[in-house]
């Protein structure tokens, strides 16, 4: 049965869901900085439309000429992610209000708030240090940690799991499983904010080479200076395309084990899990080999994105199906035990960490 704020909780996760896409089309339109303040657009509560704040604009901002479009698609990104954290700031506040209720979570919602707080900093970092790619990532990073998280609360309070037993070499493999993923989640938005996302334009290959000429070093420097504008990127061909080819790596590497998982699953009897870990991972390879093929087409680009989350939450889904499961396994193993012996039940960890 679910538990109160179930409904808040889904919302939520479809609202970050939105605003995912948004922050990918605004990345992918380079209107990252299409307001250069925060968390205003020149000044004005929208972006200036009328030739009077024109010119005011002008007049703040003489280095950033006012382009509507770009500003409309960055401020309609902000408005997302503020009602966003309206919403989970209702979570946390219903969480405490709940906080008595068998099976209420309280810590997770608490995070849940001070995470979407981080993000909103990094969303002003973003503009303020001119799309430094550090800074870019891990503000991608934490919309998707926002997105997985919000949907794992929705899972705990939907108050739904099956019973049956599952084996820690399959947990431990989901486990892992996931892991790459939010690593690949993390190359690709290093791609992203390198702009390295069309540094290799054919496949298998690379400039017609297995192994191109790269440049590891300045790929990978994590100290590259603030403050020059990183719009379009700064980082030359062979760094750019190190980066690029990083990522195919890793695509490659998650490929393998989902694919082993997908397998594992199904021989435990979870096929409805392995197929959908099997249809998540086979359209996100698809839209990735699509944004080579057809030179990152803006729709494709976005929908890649939209893959990335979609197999993340699949993910989260299987760790959290088997590690409930588990839980309620060990649960009705000490309930029996207990019974047996004619002893009171102790307390298990879930229900205290509840």
């Amino acid at each position: 049965m679910a538990k109160p704020g179930y409904r808040l909780a889904l919302f939520a996760t479809l609202l970050a869901v939105v605003v995912v896409l948004l922050g990918a089309y605004t990345r992918l339109t380079h209107a990252g900085l299409g307001c250069p303040d925060w968390p205003g657009c020149y000044g004005f509560l929208g972006v200036p439309m009328s030739e009077h704040k024109q010119a005011v604009a002008v007049e703040r901002f003489p280095h950033a000429p006012v382009e509507v479009a770009k500003g409309w698609y960055e401020m309609i990104h902000r408005y997302f992610a503020g009602a966003l954290g309206l919403v989970i700031l209702g979570l946390a506040v219903q969480a405490v209000r709940q906080r008595g209720e068998p099976g209420q979570p309280l810590k997770l919602p608490l995070f849940l708030l001070g995470l979407v707080t981080l993000q909103a900093a990094f969303g002003m970092w973003t503009v303020t240090l001119k799309l430094w790619p550090q800074v870019v990532t891990a503000h991608l990073l934490g919309g998707f940690a926002t997105l997985s998280l919000l949907f794992l609360l929705t899972l705990r309070l939907s108050g739904r799991f099956p019973a049956q037993r599952m084996s820690a070499r399959l947990r431990a493999l989901a486990a892992a499983a996931l892991l790459l993923v939010i690593g690949q989640i993390a190359l690709g938005g290093w791609v992203s904010s390198n702009y390295a996302a069309v540094a290799c334009v054919d496949l298998p290959t690379c400039h017609g080479e297995w192994w191109p000429a790269m440049d590891f070093a300045n790929g990978f420097h994590l100290t590259q200076h603030i403050g020059p504008n990183y719009l379009g990127g700064q980082l030359d061909s062979d760094a750019r395309t190190a980066i690029h080819m990083t990522h195919r790596i890793g695509a490659l590497l998650v490929t393998l084990v989902l694919l082993l998982l997908a397998w594992r699953l199904r021989v435990n009897g979870l096929a409805r899990l392995s197929s959908l870990v099997l249809l998540a991972l086979a359209v996100q390879v698809s839209l990735g080999i699509s944004n080579v093929v057809f030179h990152l087409p803006l729709l494709v680009a976005v929908a890649h994105n939209a893959g990335g989350a979609a197999l993340l939450l699949v993910m989260v889904s299987v760790n959290y199906r088997l590690r409930a499961v588990a839980r309620q396994a060990e649960n009705r193993a000490s309930t029996s035990v207990a019974n047996k012996n004619n002893e009171p039940v102790a307390p298990t960890l879930v229900q205290i960490s509840k």
